[in-house]
């Protein structure tokens, strides 16, 4: 809450690139969208990815740890306005921040009611801030995750609050082994976003207790420190800033592998929908995907996109190396 809320005035003020967003080419769907958010706004974020699954139209979107709201405003956009998002965050001046902003944002984007709002709460305690059980369609987070100690919490809570089919998506930070003590008490560290990293495989095994499918990797990217002092702390841990997507798969969806057509037309992605690091989509061809894939396909806002059929060539041989 210091660290956010009073040490940090802008981007600038980070000491090392974890929370720094990489610099890929954007939709201009989502250049213009960024373009009408608030100077304010977009100077107080410390995001580590651009958190912005597809399909949105009309969904409801939670945000975990929403810091000045620049990704609520932006999905505020992309969801429309029978769409809403809800910012949850720790830091009181940022809630405040993102407040402060609802009406010119809403009156921005020509919408007549507000579907945007936020809340100050912790995001492993989402009860608090009277969030019911199945009530978004999609949770995000933004380099969030690895500043809250209980991290199976945070997964939990974005399990119950997600309707069935639902997806949290979200990028954050990663280490390359568990953290010894020093590093995970280090003060600097835990704002910068490392001291609090998961080790990888950890999310893997969180993820399957909380009940959600495998996590699908999106993207990553390894994260140079550029300070010697803290690079000296961290030895030879490395870290790397991921992208992430889950679903809340009920048990009765997951038959076994199919054959899957994308049918196009989702905004910004008509002709190709890149899902993941294992799986890209284009339209009109056939893919073999595996029993969790299908699972994912068939119970998630997904399912309309697609035309699924049970089987496929290599069904076999796809379940073996999943």
């Amino acid at each position: 809450q210091d660290y956010y809320g009073k040490e940090l005035q802008k981007s600038e003020d980070l000491k090392t690139n974890a929370c720094i967003t990489s610099a890929r080419p954007l939709p201009k769907l989502v250049r213009d969208a960024l373009e009408r958010i608030h100077e304010e706004v977009v100077a107080r974020y410390y995001g580590c990815g651009l958190v912005l699954p597809e399909c949105l139209s009309s969904c409801r979107i939670l945000d975990l740890g929403s810091g000045s709201g620049r990704d609520c405003y932006l999905l505020s956009q992309l969801v429309g306005e029978q769409g809403h998002v809800t910012g949850v965050d720790m830091t009181e001046g940022q809630v405040e921040l993102a407040k402060k902003h609802i009406a010119y944002h809403m009156d921005k984007f020509g919408y007549r009611k507000a579907n945007v709002e936020f809340f100050h709460g912790y995001v492993e305690k989402l009860g608090d801030a009277g969030l019911a059980d199945e009530s978004y369609d999609i949770v995000v987070s933004n380099c969030v995750i690895n500043l809250v100690p209980d991290k199976r919490a945070v997964l939990q809570e974005a399990f119950r609050v997600l309707k069935p089919g639902g997806e949290m998506y979200f990028s954050d930070i990663y280490a390359s082994q568990r953290l010894s003590e020093t590093i995970r008490k280090h003060r600097v560290l835990w704002g910068e976003c490392l001291a609090g990293a998961l080790y990888w495989r950890d999310l893997y095994s969180i993820a399957e207790e909380v009940g959600f499918s495998p996590p699908c990797l999106v993207t990553a990217s390894p994260i140079t420190i550029g300070n010697k002092e803290l690079e000296g702390i961290i030895g030879d841990c490395r870290f790397v800033s991921a992208t992430f997507r889950l679903f809340k798969v009920l048990g009765g969806s997951r038959a076994g592998p199919a054959q899957v057509i994308y049918n196009g037309g989702i905004v910004g992605h008509e002709r190709e929908l890149v899902f993941d690091a294992n799986f890209t989509f284009k339209e009109g061809e056939v893919v073999d995907v595996d029993a969790e894939m299908a699972a994912i396909l068939q119970s998630s806002r997904f399912a309309e996109q697609f035309l699924i059929r049970a089987g496929g060539a290599n069904a076999a041989a796809l379940q073996d190396c999943c």
